[in-house]
């Protein structure tokens, strides 16, 4: 006779207030790392005229992508040190961190200095990140898990789209700067919280070795895992999946900033929703950060749907066919400068990502040896470090070198052998050029859209999610073939 299965009820009652707390950080977490990284990419390159820090694409990427990069490699070994430790002495340590690293991000304006707040700030996302999966598990069992990481993912979006939404409209009303504080704020909310309302079970720990060399052993044993073939093979195909995810988030806000005109929609919503406008618009536009709020948000009212979907297919047709749809978003993103496409190919994205992020964890756990699911999912942070580190290149030299507006435009004053004045931010170089080539700001984009093909990126998205759903349809033959010989 099977087990009846708990009703949704009966399994949000059997959560314990721990699990409602550890979520209540996430959601916390989660608004105050996107409410800066949503940003953070336009805040670096603005015109310090308008408050931003000036910096080239190539700087912004590398403080982007290298840092992220980081922050998705270090959970790895730090789960260790927070078992060790404790998870609420881990939590408090990390949320130290993490508000230090935004306020001192809000306070400095240099390439470096920005670099390594932004590096303080991951290190502490990188010790919260191991310890709150922890407590979730640590708070659901084999009947409830799965309901459990659901909330818990499904707060992370959450996060997600307040956190910018806030940002969004702060930045507009009081200056860029005013994002750092409000993460900083945010995060102390989360130490308040873990210090007066988190309660840890006491937990006997016996340890006979010293931490170091249990680092080191955990270190050793992802390299042991790393020797199953199908396992870093699918690990190298996934870095391409990735690439595209990344690119919507690291390098759509820009190009969105640079090349899509929103002003007939920008003029509608201060018409019919004026108490929106300084929410959603700024200087005619609707801001580039809020596209990105559209994955979010479908996020939260269809990941259900869709994973009931996605159940009733093999997951190896899952994961290509979620990463097709995601190609497909991200490179209608790219292709046009039309608003709507933008809208439309995010939309296509959001469905793409929904079908392809669970089913990652549910293909690896598929070929992972009794005993070790623990070890073999901690891995599937591999891929997403590579690619984090590898969008540098895409975000940064390619942007910089193909689509930036203001790097296309010195290209054109160059030809035209034009002097520009020494010292002018690139407001002010903007406007000197078109007053040189008599153009208006809106004709001098269009020119430039016409002539250098700055949507030339999507040959990179293509290229990136072909790699993968082709690379994985070959794997999954191969590996099937492979089990079929083992067993013979």
């Amino acid at each position: 006779m099977s087990e009846s299965k708990p009703s949704l009820l009966q399994t949000f009652r059997s959560f314990s207030p721990t699990f409602w707390i550890v979520n209540f950080l996430q959601i916390m977490e989660r608004g105050a790392w996107f409410g800066i990284f949503s940003l953070l990419g336009l805040y670096l390159v603005a015109s310090t005229d308008e408050g931003g820090l000036g910096l080239s694409h190539i700087e912004k990427g590398n403080i982007l992508a290298n840092v992220t990069a980081i922050q998705f490699f270090l959970p790895l070994f730090f789960g260790v040190i927070a078992d060790r430790i404790g998870y609420k002495l881990s939590l408090i340590i990390a949320f130290i961190i993490i508000g230090t690293g935004y306020y001192l991000m809000g306070t400095v304006s240099t390439y470096w200095a920005v670099y390594l707040a932004f590096l303080f700030a991951a290190i502490g996302g990188s010790f919260f990140k191991p310890v709150a999966s922890g407590i979730i598990a640590r708070s659901s069992d084999e009947k409830t898990n799965t309901m459990g990481f659901g909330l818990f993912y499904m707060m992370a979006n959450i996060g997600g789209f307040f956190g910018p939404a806030l940002s969004s409209y702060l930045r507009t009303t009081m200056g860029w700067r005013i994002i750092f504080l409000q993460a900083t704020i945010v995060i102390l909310i989360n130490l308040l919280v873990v210090l007066f309302f988190y309660k840890e079970k006491k937990i006997r720990r016996e340890y006979n070795i010293p931490i170091l060399i249990e680092i080191k052993g955990s270190f050793k044993n992802i390299i042991e895992a790393l020797k199953d073939k199908r396992l870093s093979i699918l690990l190298v195909f996934m870095i391409g999946y990735w690439l595209v995810y990344n690119q919507l988030f690291y390098t759509l806000p820009n190009f969105i900033e640079d090349w899509v005109d929103s002003t007939p929609q920008s003029n509608w919503i201060n018409q019919n929703l004026p108490f929106l406008g300084t929410t959603l618009t700024e200087n005619g536009q609707i801001k580039a950060e809020w596209y990105g709020n559209i994955d979010c948000v479908m996020i939260i009212f269809f990941q259900v749907t869709i994973s009931y979907i996605v159940m009733k297919m093999k997951q190896v047709n899952a994961l290509i066919r979620g990463t097709a749809i995601a190609t497909v978003g991200v490179v209608l993103t790219f292709f046009f400068n039309n608003v709507w496409f933008t809208i439309i190919g995010t939309v296509i994205f959001a469905i793409g990502e929904m079908v392809t992020g669970p089913t990652i964890s549910a293909f690896i756990a598929q070929i992972t040896p009794k005993g070790k699911e623990a070890l073999y999912q901690g891995t599937s942070f591999l891929p997403v470090a590579a690619a984090n580190y590898l969008t540098g290149f895409v975000t940064g030299n390619l942007y910089e070198k193909w689509s930036d507006k203001y790097s296309l435009l010195q290209i054109e004053i160059s030809k035209r052998n034009i002097t520009v004045p020494e010292g002018l931010s690139k407001r002010q170089y903007f406007e000197y050029a078109q007053e040189k080539l008599q153009m208006t700001h809106s004709q001098l984009i269009d020119f430039l859209w016409n002539n250098y093909q700055p949507n030339k990126l999507w040959f990179v998205v293509v290229a990136m999610g072909a790699f993968t759903a082709i690379s994985v349809f070959i794997y999954n033959k191969y590996m099937f073939r492979d089990n079929t010989e083992s067993a013979k």
